[in-house]
């Protein structure tokens, strides 16, 4: 299969979901988790009930967030991102479902309401308690000079960055609503997702299994690639470009 084929595959859809994973953003230089020389094999993740129990956990969070130790932020979007962008500029593409935290399909002008996190978001923080969300611009400046741990301006609850970490549960609205677009799609296309973080990795194979048909660009095989109709182990950004070049 080639780069022509997903093309025309996607001309073909009624109705396309794309799906990202860290792949996409590794072009941009935000590492990946899990790989080596990834964020997880230069630090231990903290623990959801670790944050909450234990102030020096949190304040170690925090370090990492406001110091960028994670990388996971401040980056700019690639050509993938804006080739994604287009499809859904284009009415192409229903919605853009994403395990990564950068903000970059909103960076290059997806429609918010278009893109679905289900791993939350690194780029602002949100209470624990009521939800209040917090830019961390102005959280920042209280911690570095006084080391203030950052409380809910509304409720005085714990405030986190509003990603979901390990033991935390999964968003209950990110996933109702990435299951009805994947449920209603025709092609499911994967893009960096190595699929191996479930419950997420579980998207393209539901829609499979609903008689959509699945099409995966990752630079190494996954798991779900005997079940695809379409395989191509390339560059995100110079596959996406050509697929949806820019006018």
């Amino acid at each position: 299969m080639s780069r022509s084929d997903l093309a025309r595959m996607i001309a073909e859809a009624r109705r396309l979901v794309v799906f990202t994973g860290a792949g996409i953003s590794t072009e941009s230089g935000i590492p990946d988790f899990r790989s080596p020389g990834g964020v997880w094999s230069r630090m231990k993740p903290i623990y959801f009930q670790d944050f909450v129990a234990d102030p020096d956990r949190r304040r170690e969070a925090w370090e990492r967030a406001f110091t960028g130790r994670a990388g996971w932020t401040g980056r700019a979007p690639n050509a993938g991102h804006h080739a994604v962008a287009r499809l859904v500029a284009e009415g192409a593409c229903a919605a853009v479902i994403t395990q990564n935290v950068d903000n970059l399909h909103q960076d290059s002008f997806v429609p918010a309401d278009k893109v679905i996190e289900l791993h939350g978001n690194a780029s602002y923080a949100a209470c624990l308690d009521c939800g209040e969300r917090h830019e961390l611009a102005e959280l920042k400046e209280g911690f570095l000079k006084a080391g203030e741990i950052p409380y809910c301006r509304a409720c005085g609850g714990l405030v986190k960055t509003a990603t979901i970490s390990f033991g935390q549960p999964m968003p209950a609205e990110p996933m109702a609503r990435a299951e009805a677009e994947t449920l209603a799609c025709d092609l499911f296309l994967v893009l960096g997702s190595s699929l191996v973080v479930y419950p997420a990795a579980g998207f393209p194979l539901l829609a499979k299994r609903n008689g959509a048909r699945l099409a995966i660009v990752n630079r190494e095989p996954t798991d779900l690639d005997g079940f695809a109709d379409l395989v191509l182990h390339d560059e995100i950004g110079a596959v996406m470009s050509e697929v949806a070049p820019a006018n």
